[in-house]
């Protein structure tokens, strides 16, 4: 049985658990399940059709004929600091409190968006993963557990999630705003055509939507080649379909330096039970890192490598684990 499912009858008179995931480009609601993780009536809606988070949940709930919510749980991309969110790659602002005001005294909660998908893990089935190398899957049934997850989309997101005691802690930061370290000749050449457009280059300016498009600008320069503007999408269809040798270089570069920054999120966390990737960017073409160098830069760590090797890396193909991990944080706000 699947934890989420679409529909677009009218809600029903069970209370309403509203959950987002919003990220710098799209926003995405559904109403949670009232009794176990998982949600239906999922919409998407692009961020920059709207002037406020506010006025598009508003839409969304008048959409699907939805009362006012009695739970209000929120991922997003962005650190949340006393209950208020500044967008990292949006223009939007949310506030615990405002939401809280708006819609007539719901229990509002903000997320990281990486802390919601830190929450998804253990609601995860086998089919919502795909192993990247060996070893193969990861065990959740453990007693206990740490594990890393990073993510690629319009930006960079990273989270930890312990498991102890019974308990399951999320750990969250801004990792992907690490400073990159190039670890190959080419990857310094990079960082050097970046440096000429960026006062710092951290991990999210290669991992990332616009970061692909910077790898392939930069790697036109340093081949002194003409190429016409690309956005991430045409670069990765282009190497996917082999047919620019440019894109196909990028994009190998792109994996290798995610597996850099796993690499390091594993060896910062001690999370050596295991990496999900995620990110719609990994999510919709997982073919693409299972053939890449994700997996040689992950395990190129020196005097760590034999730890490195039999840690697992597995990517989430579950289309909204943002959502799913926001409906189990929702259930315990009831």
């Amino acid at each position: 049985m699947k934890l989420w499912e679409t529909k677009t009858d009218p809600v029903d008179s069970a209370p309403c658990l509203l959950i987002g995931d919003i990220g710098g480009t799209n926003a995405r609601f559904a109403i949670a399940n009232p009794e176990s993780p998982g949600f239906s009536r999922e919409m998407t809606f692009k961020c920059r059709d709207f002037e406020s988070a506010d006025i598009a949940i508003g839409a969304y709930l008048k959409k699907i004929r939805a009362p006012e919510p009695t739970v209000i749980c929120i991922a997003a991309a962005g650190p949340v600091i006393d209950g208020n969110v500044r967008f990292t790659n949006n223009r939007w602002n949310m506030s615990e409190k405002e939401l809280t005001q708006k819609f007539s005294g719901a229990h509002v909660k903000l997320l990281n968006d990486f802390e919601a998908s830190a929450y998804s893990i253990p609601w995860l089935s086998p089919g919502d993963c795909t192993s990247v190398g060996l070893p193969g899957a990861i065990d959740l049934n453990k007693k206990e557990f740490m594990i890393g997850i990073v993510g690629p989309g319009t930006g960079l997101g990273t989270a930890g999630l312990s498991k102890k005691n019974g308990q399951f802690v999320p750990i969250i930061g801004e990792g992907g705003h690490s400073g990159f370290a190039p670890e190959t000749h080419e990857q310094m050449e990079i960082l050097i055509q970046l440096r000429e457009y960026f006062d710092r280059v951290c991990d999210e300016r290669l991992v990332s939507g616009p970061g692909v498009v910077n790898i392939y600008r930069a790697l036109a320069k340093i081949r002194e080649t003409h190429v016409a503007d690309a956005n991430a999408a045409e670069i990765f269809s282009l190497a996917a379909e082999n047919n620019d040798e440019l894109a196909k270089e990028a994009v190998e570069i792109f994996f290798e330096v995610l597996g850099q920054v796993a690499g390091n999120l594993t060896l910062t966390l001690g999370a050596f039970d295991g990496v999900f990737v995620g990110g719609g960017i990994v999510a919709r073409k997982p073919a693409l890192i299972t053939n890449s160098r994700f997996r040689t830069g992950f395990e190129r760590t020196g005097r760590h490598r034999s730890l490195m090797e039999r840690t697992p890396t597995q990517v989430i193909v579950h289309p909204h684990p943002g959502l799913l991990g926001a409906s189990s944080y929702a259930l315990q706000m009831q």
